[in-house]
């Protein structure tokens, strides 16, 4: 069932805040909670804003600078400081700008960060977690705003997690950085700064484990981050359609949550992915190809993807726009998916 809240009045226990002030928060809570967590990044201690989009503001004022580290303009360095201290046991947070710039330490977390664990007989752990910005629609153009979940995605010993709503954001943050491993943690900037009620008593939310925003008969709709928020606006004109829709939120991209969406697309027989990733080797084609295997008999129409161009994000507004997939393709898609 929807998880859209309808009442005007303040629910009990709760606070009205964009995902942006959720991580905060949950940055909050953690460090209060255990002072081996730290936080590391480009301008992200104050009086310098918090970083690119001030989700580390008061950081520094509350848990002081020892904890909360302003950094020189190198990812290398970056996520290089952050393996070394997680060896150390320490649970660093560490905050790449754009998600463009974390190819920039790819050396570092591909081949040091997720295979530490495997290379040395599982006696070691790296339990960071690296917060990165993207998202097209904000006329970043191609070096600041690709979604490259599927690249972290094909990597064995990393999470990938891409939350869509402020109390995921909270609860996925704070379980990416309690967890042993190695977490890229994708702030899409279509889902920042859409509020919602986030219980103060937030706790962390499993990784793994999708959410179904709404139920349905006729038509699975899997997707994640930004998406999932396009995904909600073209749910009305579904339903004026006549189509009984089934909407996930994926919420972990590595590992996803297989069952949840089998046990979906075997009671609709249909389904349609979107993301904002590239549609060519997206993360799309590895569930549309898990369903196509195991519900092949169940199926009633082929499964359907939806992406971006495999071209990188304009900078033109009108071109952006496009390359985008907007509430109304994915309307077209799911009455073509149903003839």
């Amino acid at each position: 069932m929807s998880t859209t809240t309808t009442s005007a009045a303040k629910p009990a226990g709760t606070s009205k805040m964009n995902s942006l002030q959720a991580v905060n928060a949950a940055l909050h809570q953690a460090m209060a909670a255990d002072d081996k967590v730290l936080v590391l990044g480009e301008d992200i201690a104050d009086p310098e804003g918090g970083g690119v989009t001030g989700a580390t503001a008061g950081l520094s004022t509350k848990f002081g600078g020892e904890r909360v580290r302003s950094t020189p303009i190198s990812e290398q360095a970056i996520i290089g400081a952050a393996i070394g201290a997680a060896l150390a046991g320490y649970k660093p947070v560490a905050e790449i700008m754009l998600m463009n710039f974390t190819t920039v330490a790819m050396d570092m977390i591909f081949n040091h960060a997720a295979k530490l664990r495997f290379m040395s007989g599982g006696q070691t752990s790296v339990p960071i977690t690296i917060r990165t910005l993207t998202g097209a629609g904000w006329q970043t153009a191609g070096q600041h705003a690709d979604h490259l979940e599927g690249w972290y995605a094909h990597a064995a010993g990393i999470k990938v997690v891409a939350p869509s709503n402020p109390v995921d954001y909270k609860g996925l943050l704070l379980s990416c950085i309690d967890d042993p491993d190695p977490c890229i943690f994708i702030e899409s900037a279509g889902s920042l700064f859409v509020p919602a009620e986030v219980p103060d008593d937030q706790g962390p939310i499993p990784l793994g484990k999708a959410r179904i925003v709404q139920e349905g008969s006729d038509l699975t709709i899997v997707t994640w981050s930004s998406q999932t928020v396009r995904a909600q606006m073209a749910l009305p004109a579904l339903a004026e359609a006549g189509l009984s829709v089934e909407l996930i939120d994926l919420r972990t991209i590595s590992p996803w949550d297989r069952e949840t969406v089998l046990a979906s697309v075997r009671k609709t027989g249909r389904l349609l992915v979107a993301h904002e990733a590239v549609r060519d080797f997206g993360p799309g084609a590895e569930i549309a190809a898990t369903v196509s295997e195991e519900l092949f008999g169940v199926l009633k129409a082929p499964v359907r993807r939806l992406g971006a161009p495999k071209c990188p994000v304009p900078f033109a507004k009108v071109l952006e726009d496009a390359y985008i997939v907007q509430p109304d393709q994915m309307v077209a898609a799911a009455q073509a998916l149903m003839g």
